[in-house]
């Protein structure tokens, strides 16, 4: 079989082509466990996860290449089995919030299994038809989806194990400078964070940052649109929401004189809730964009399936053939019992426990719209800006929102006792329908992809449900194992590195506040406000630049509610990428130029997130062997005072040395005319 870019032969061959082989899912496997970690670690650290398309591809097709046959259908079924495992870890995002209400103590196995399997499951199911309404029927460039297709055909045509030579080289020498910097700054001999609270007026406010070469490889990969919409945010947080509630009477009785106290008690309370209210009224906004495609999609779907049934399917291209619609719906409804049940055996306390079946049934029917919905807001959100932006979080907000009124409307007059089960069980219905938002968030992503190397899209969304299984089964040792060596923010034992787990905090704080009558309704009325804004400025930026110009809603609110440590150095990345890529286009080949700044931003975000695994780890271990210390288990000194000025230099030579080396491998590209495949150096 001939080895090219897979038109040819998917024209010639149809279904005999190798695609979904034996080994291509065995290899997706493997790379699913480290790419599945190193996302667990990161969005509980920082709350963002990366997408895992693009690395997962040039891994597979450095290994698959010493394979005669391999094709380039082969590689892309191996990246989509592991991009869709490493992106349902976001599903971290909800399932920490049941340790840190005190529900769990840990992440039971296979219950933790049967949930985020489930509902990535699920989330396969109802984007079929919606590849048709958000990949085949609209100009979405989805950005990943693009760059991950350039790097298969390039590994696959002439000069391809050139290139792949070079994006392997690059991946690999980011991911151990990043790993090399987060070691080094648990040895202490530098460090990884930097913050100062201040006085500002009668408030105060403050300004921090962590060292980390992942949030500057994020920014590289979202771009500068993302980056400033993000500054926006910030600004709004600390120069105007911290310092005025910093001033607020309680707030201060709170913080008994501790500055750092007072800062961080206006910014859980206030900001937070501020930016919870925007990021839902993007959601929202999304939705409203996009449900005419969506239906759209549907009834294609329904045509092709009539298409099936009067003998003409064989009339449909390779290339549309999906799971059939008839298949699809009903995985959708014979899912709905194994929820049914797990509610149920959820719920088996009071006060859901005395009159189950009104509860059971109206989460049931609000996981199945609610899914719908929330497949096709992140769809199209991943179409529009990428997975690793994705609006997964803002729609977590709005699912929890939903379920904890409606919990609350069927027991109003519930105890403290009862409010905390409560609490319980909506956080469970949302990690459900998280599951939902995390694949669907993915896999239109991956079937974009596929479109564009022509692959068979019923293949792609058989391998989607394998990289769930495959997620599902990894997911939760992971979660335990950082769960009882660094802990959660809040949780009782934490330690002094313990995860941030934004999401999750927030999207707790929702469900508490909702069912315990606490919410703090004014502060996200305002955040919702600040969305509508947000909005309008957008939109008027996109009409008046012609789409050149937009300042995503979304990115506002991520801005508002993250911790600066979590989210300060994204611009900056952004800006560094806008700046390589500005040089790329003076490249002998831009669009491999660029390609090589994705992978070598890739690799900044993968040495760092496995690296903090691997402490994880020795945590742990640390723990076991009884240390009264455990999270300095790597510490060789004592921090000295000007730590923070040299770290600062380091990190930045560090970053420099690194773009100045992708700039020099990318300078020249391994054929001429590479141009003329990659069309992804316009997306931007």
């Amino acid at each position: 079989m001939a080895r090219g870019d897979g038109r040819g032969e998917v024209l010639r061959a149809g279904a005999n082509i190798k695609e979904l082989t034996i080994r291509g899912i065995i290899l997706g496997a493997l790379i699913t466990v480290i790419f599945t970690a190193a996302n667990v670690y990161l969005g509980l650290k920082i709350g963002i996860t990366f997408a895992t398309s693009i690395p997962a591809a040039v891994i597979s097709m450095a290994v698959l290449k010493a394979f005669r046959d391999s094709t380039i259908q082969e590689n892309n079924i191996v990246q989509t089995i592991a991009s869709a495992a490493g992106t349902l870890s976001a599903i971290i995002f909800v399932l920490p919030g049941l340790v840190m209400v005190g529900w769990w103590t840990g992440f039971p196995y296979w219950l933790s299994v049967a949930v985020i399997g489930i509902g990535g499951i699920l989330g396969v199911m109802y984007s079929v038809p919606l590849r048709r309404a958000l990949v085949t029927g609209t100009d979405l460039p989805y950005p990943e989806g693009v760059a991950a297709a350039e790097v298969l055909k390039v590994g696959a045509g002439v000069g391809g194990d050139e290139e792949n030579r070079r994006g392997l080289i690059l991946i690999g020498g980011s991911t151990i400078i990043s790993a090399l910097y987060f070691l080094v700054a648990k040895t202490r001999l530098l460090t990884d964070t930097a913050a100062k609270n201040f006085r500002v007026g009668g408030g105060a406010s403050g300004i921090s940052t962590s060292y980390s070469m992942a949030l500057i490889g994020v920014g590289h990969l979202v771009g500068l649109a993302v980056g400033l919409a993000m500054v926006v945010g910030m600004v709004i947080s600390w120069v105007f929401i911290v310092p005025h509630w910093t001033q607020d009477p309680g707030i201060i009785a709170q913080a008994g004189g501790d500055l750092d106290k007072l800062v961080g008690t206006a910014f859980k309370l206030k900001a937070r809730m501020v930016g919870a209210g925007t990021i839902g009224v993007a959601a929202i906004w999304t939705l409203l964009r996009i449900i005419g495609p969506i239906i759209s999609g549907i009834r294609s779907a329904l045509a092709a399936n009539r298409e099936r049934k009067a003998g003409r399917g064989g009339e449909l291209p390779i290339t549309e053939r999906d799971i059939p619609i008839g298949i699809v719906t009903g995985v959708i409804l014979v899912s709905m019992v194994p929820i049914g049940l797990l509610l149920y055996g959820f719920g088996n306390t009071a006060p859901i426990a005395a009159t189950p079946g009104a509860t059971i049934v109206l989460s049931i029917i609000y996981t199945l719209i609610a899914g719908v919905v929330i497949a096709a807001v992140c769809g199209y959100m991943a179409g529009l800006i990428g997975a690793s932006n994705s609006p997964i979080s803002g729609v977590g907000i709005l699912s929890v929102l939903g379920i904890a009124l409606i919990l609350a409307a069927l027991f109003p007059h519930a105890g403290v006792n009862e409010t905390k089960a409560l609490v319980a069980f909506a956080l469970f219905v949302t990690a459900i329908i998280f599951g939902v938002a995390t694949i669907s968030n993915n896999n239109l992503q991956d079937l974009k992809t596929g479109q564009l190397v022509e692959a068979t899209p019923w293949r792609q969304q058989v391998a989607l449900v394998l990289g769930v299984v495959f997620g599902a089964l990894v997911i939760p040792p992971i979660l335990n194992l950082l769960n009882s060596s660094l802990g959660f923010q809040g949780t009782p034992g934490a330690g002094p590195n313990a995860l941030n787990a934004p999401q999750a905090a927030i999207i707790s704080t929702i469900a508490q506040g909702v069912l315990g009558g606490s919410l703090d309704w004014p502060m996200i009325e305002l955040g919702a406000i600040i969305g509508v804004v947000a909005i309008a400025v957008d939109e008027v930026l996109k009409r008046g630049s012609a789409g050149r110009m937009h300042l995503p809603p979304l990115a506002i609110g991520m801005g508002i509610y993250l911790p600066l440590e979590a989210d300060l150095l994204i611009p900056f990345g952004a800006v560094l990428g806008w700046f390589y890529n500005r040089w790329a286009l003076t490249a002998r080949s831009p669009a491999f130029a660029e390609r090589m700044g994705v992978l070598m931003a890739t690799g900044l975000i993968v040495g760092e997130s496995l690296m903090g695994v691997v402490y994880a780890f020795a945590v742990g271990a640390a723990q076991k062997a009884g240390s009264t210390d455990p999270a300095n288990v790597l510490a060789l000194v004592q921090p000295y005072s000007s730590v923070v000025l040299v770290s600062l230099v380091v990190f930045s030579l560090a970053i420099g040395g690194l773009y100045l080396w992708t700039k020099g491998r990318a300078s020249v590209a391994p054929v001429p005319g590479d141009d003329a495949i990659a069309p992804e150096a316009t997306y931007r």
